[in-house]
């Protein structure tokens, strides 16, 4: 979208803002780095970042208040549960809501006057148009350009790859819950040490959140990174399931997911208002939102 806006093709935004939650792979702040410095610079578009705090640190600090992720936990009985998922809303939504009060001029707690609001774009595709919501408060109002031009996921990539950014990365914490088994296999084979990194991550969280455990809240079970329900460092990432086959089978026939693709969440990535890794049967279970 911000390419788009950039060469005219949408109308000319006023700003580009990146929730950033801290612990993204270090391909995607090279990415930003980029767009930044190729594309929206020259057009006149100032990006801008934003951030609650760093969400790898955070889990793991017991004096800090933590958002959860949506960690996989297998309980005492051996029956598998969920965390809840409140990082989008904490690391994503809540700062990009904070930046937009202080952009029309009423930061919080000050009271945004009925008729002001902002246009705000939301890059989901025709192949998620079931994703599309409308933001949760008055003072912005959600538009979703890609499906007003009728453009496919197919057709992103097509235009990415005109401009010189076939490479563009997925945007998600690198020790996302949500990865399938190809992010996985990738952290491990192309970034050795941010792979360290989320295995680390992975057995510091066994127990639930820092926080949790220092007040007594502590999680009845174990959590884990792999929908395995493993240790990451053992976990069968190796495995290409048959999600990752209907995956491969869209980008040659250019047709959307399919249900079992959806169900296993392998569409992964995290943006505000579509965090695209969550599963829609996690979301009636556990009362998560889009």
């Amino acid at each position: 979208m911000l390419a788009l806006s950039a060469e005219g093709i949408l109308p000319k935004v006023d700003y580009a803002i990146f929730a950033d939650t801290g612990w993204e792979p270090g391909a995607v702040y090279a990415h930003l780095d980029r767009l930044e410095r190729e594309i929206a610079e020259p057009a006149g578009i100032p990006v801008l970042r934003v951030s609650s705090g760093n969400i790898r640190k955070d889990a793991l600090d017991p004096d800090h208040r933590f958002a959860s992720m949506p960690l996989y936990v297998l309980n005492k009985d051996g029956r598998p549960g969920m965390t809840r998922r409140q990082c989008t809303g904490e690391y994503k939504i809540k700062p990009i809501k904070k930046k937009v009060r202080e952009l029309l001029g009423y930061p919080y707690p000050a009271r945004i006057p009925k008729g002001v609001f902002v246009e705000q774009w939301v890059g989901i595709s025709t192949d998620e148009f079931h994703r599309a919501k409308d933001a949760d408060v008055k003072y912005m109002r959600n538009r979703h350009p890609l499906i007003d031009m009728g453009w496919s996921r197919s057709d992103c990539i097509r235009y990415l790859t005109s401009l010189g950014l076939a490479d563009t990365p997925k945007s998600s914490c690198l020790g996302c819950p949500f990865h399938g088994n190809a992010q996985w296999r990738n952290i491990r084979d192309n970034s050795p040490a941010e792979w360290q990194d989320v295995v680390e991550f992975d057995a510091a969280i066994r127990k639930g959140n820092a926080r949790a455990n220092a007040t007594g809240n502590k999680l009845l079970g174990e959590a884990f990174l792999h929908r395995s329900r493993v240790p990451l460092s053992e976990a069968p990432i190796d495995h290409v399931t048959a999600a990752e086959w209907a995956a491969m089978q869209q980008e040659l026939t250019d047709t959307g997911p399919d249900l079992e693709e959806l169900e296993q969440g392998v569409i992964d990535g995290c943006s505000p208002w579509a965090c695209r890794g969550e599963v829609e049967q996690v979301q009636d279970d556990f009362g998560l939102a889009s």
